[in-house]
């Protein structure tokens, strides 16, 4: 399956045997880096972040300084000629003249969809508002894949801002192209999992409850998100349900012992800090894998590989 000079703007972008290679090459350099580790040499990627990010933009970079490559790019948009006036388009126009492939980030739903339509490079969409984060959504599968050994036959709990909750979305039209995977939908009424993404998921079970407690015992992971204030035009409306879940040790007991406790970070008070001690609190671990996983990916499309790489320096050696 090649992946070269392909865009990805959701994960149904990319077929399951797809997905399962960029998983596949992401424990590859879990369990040899020093292979990749200039693979990208001579590569640049260009990262463009109108909304505030840590974790995906330093992972990013982080992905590609360690495959050798190198990075330009923006943190947000003042930084840049946005902040004169110019259109998306253009910008992208602009950038793929000096990269190799281009991440971004924005927070208008569509956008990366939008932007794609103007890249003749590879486009990696990083986030676009409530929309879509797919190469988080690659981080999740990685995580699940590495620490319960398959992405099948498991329960799901998602818990907290399910209808703004970008992560979320990718999630679960991604877990529910594997065989036998539950979902358990846990949030306020006002928060609740939009009906198009359980329209997207018909054939698979799912179930609506407001009460973490009484489900917490069934799920194999639980996947905490925020309620996200950066979404909210009421502002009296966030504070009413910023607070509405808390994950702490106590209601960890109710778990199952080989549960995963997983968050796409960053949290707020979602996940109390006495849970960061427990075997099954993965969320740090699963922030690493989403640079392992973003190595991988800017390989696939750019069309890299290790034995390319070796006949690439043979026949240099050769001239």
């Amino acid at each position: 399956m090649l992946l070269q000079g392909r865009n990805l703007i959701q994960p149904e972008d990319f077929s399951i045997q797809e997905i399962d290679e960029i998983l596949s090459l992401a424990q590859n350099i879990i369990d040899n880096p020093s292979k990749y580790s200039n693979i990208c040499e001579g590569k640049l990627l260009a990262t463009l972040f109108y909304e505030p990010s840590t974790r995906t933009r330093l992972s990013f970079e982080a992905a590609m300084n360690r495959l050798g490559g190198r990075i330009i790019g923006f943190s947000e948009p003042n930084s840049s000629s946005v902040s004169k006036g110019e259109s998306l388009a253009d910008t992208i126009k602009t950038v793929e003249c000096y990269a190799d492939a281009i991440v971004m980030r924005h927070p208008v739903a569509g956008s990366a969809a939008e932007a794609a339509k103007y890249s003749e490079i590879p486009f990696i969409n990083a986030g676009d508002g409530g929309n879509q984060h797919p190469t988080q959504t690659l981080t999740d599968l990685l995580t699940i894949k590495s620490l319960k050994g398959s992405l099948e036959n498991h329960t799901i709990g998602l818990c907290g801002d399910l209808k703004n909750g970008r992560t979320v979305h990718s999630l679960v039209k991604a877990m529910a192209r594997y065989k036998n995977v539950k979902f358990v939908f846990i949030s306020p009424d006002e928060l609740k999992m939009p009906d198009y993404i359980k329209e997207a998921i018909k054939g698979h079970a799912y179930y609506e409850t407001n009460n973490l407690d009484d489900v917490i015992g069934s799920l194999d992971v639980l996947y905490m998100t925020r309620v996200q204030r950066e979404r909210f035009e009421n502002q009296d409306e966030y504070e009413k349900l910023k607070d509405c879940y808390i994950l702490n040790k106590s209601k960890m007991k109710n778990a199952r012992e080989d549960m995963l406790v997983m968050h796409p970070l960053p949290r707020v008070n979602e996940i109390d800090v006495d849970v960061d001690s427990d075997k099954r609190a993965v969320y740090f671990k699963q922030a690493k894998y989403g640079m392992f996983v973003r190595m991988a990916l800017i390989m696939k499309l750019l069309g890299l590989s290790v034995e390319r790489h070796m006949i690439i320096e043979r026949e240099c050696v050769n001239v």
